[in-house]
């Protein structure tokens, strides 16, 4: 019988042979037997937890590896089912993933772990109390500190981004908003104007020809054999000039030669 037929029909005595068979032969046949025999196992257990986030695979290969890890540990001496003690293996794994590896930002170790600490209390005492709990109540109920507890809610926030193009609200026109509409950023525009009158100011200082041969090769793109003949003047003319009134305007406006054009 072929190892597919076989992948959901193991017993648990043909379980334990193929573990023994895996930790003291590290084979890779035992290996793809019990993967394929628990995948189902581990696939329940990853959408537990990836349920509402957009890694789901993410988790079920983090729960592959704890598998491998309860694999390669159980020891059937201790008289317990393998699946019992990999279960837990499997579940650490997915909930060191989720802690570690799926915030939007970075934050502290203290607080990714504070932080299904703080929701398991308000669970609880919700419960308990039949309202919402208080931050000191919090607190105590942890023994932890009100500052602790505020950090950790407030920077919990920061698990999952938004994205840019989610829609947050209508315009008045009825159409819709979304985050990277209402980003800012730089205008470069006032830059240039900036850079402009600057420019048009420090022109004052150049010779008619001289402007002339900078608007016809800086501003009209025109070569210098173009822009000579369009003078009536060499192109030999046209470079000496050109250099010449470049650092005029080097003088005038105090910058680097690189910075002009």
């Amino acid at each position: 019988m072929s190892m597919e037929s076989n992948r959901h029909n193991l017993n648990n005595e043909q379980v334990y042979q193929w573990i023994k068979h895996y930790q003291e032969f590290d084979d890779e046949e035992s290996q793809l037997k019990l993967v394929q025999h628990y995948e189902a196992l581990v696939r329940s257990l990853s959408r537990k937890f990836s349920k509402g986030r957009d890694y789901d695979e993410d988790m079920f290969q983090v729960g592959m590896v704890g598998l491998l890890a309860a694999l390669k540990r159980y020891d059937a001496q201790y008289g317990k089912s393998f699946e019992s003690f990999a279960v837990p293996t499997i579940v650490g794994e997915i909930k060191r993933f989720i802690r570690d590896k799926t915030w939007s930002v970075h934050v502290p170790r203290r607080i990714k772990e504070l932080g299904p600490k703080i929701k398991n209390a308000v669970e609880a005492l919700t419960i308990e109390w039949q309202r919402s709990p208080l931050v000191h109540e919090i607190a105590d109920y942890l023994g932890v500190s009100e500052e602790e507890v505020l950090e950790t809610m407030e920077m919990s926030k920061s698990y999952q981004a938004l994205s840019v193009d989610r829609s947050l609200e209508a315009d008045q026109e009825g159409g819709e908003v979304t985050l990277l509409d209402l980003v800012g950023n730089v205008d470069s525009g006032y830059e240039e104007a900036d850079q402009r009158l600057v420019l048009e100011k420090a022109f004052d200082v150049l010779e008619e020809r001289e402007k002339q041969i900078l608007i016809c090769t800086y501003f009209e793109n025109y070569s210098q054999k173009e822009t000579g003949e369009k003078l009536g003047m060499s192109q030999m003319h046209v470079s000496r000039l050109q250099r010449r009134a470049l650092e005029k305007l080097r003088e005038s406006i105090k910058i680097e030669p690189t910075e002009i054009f």
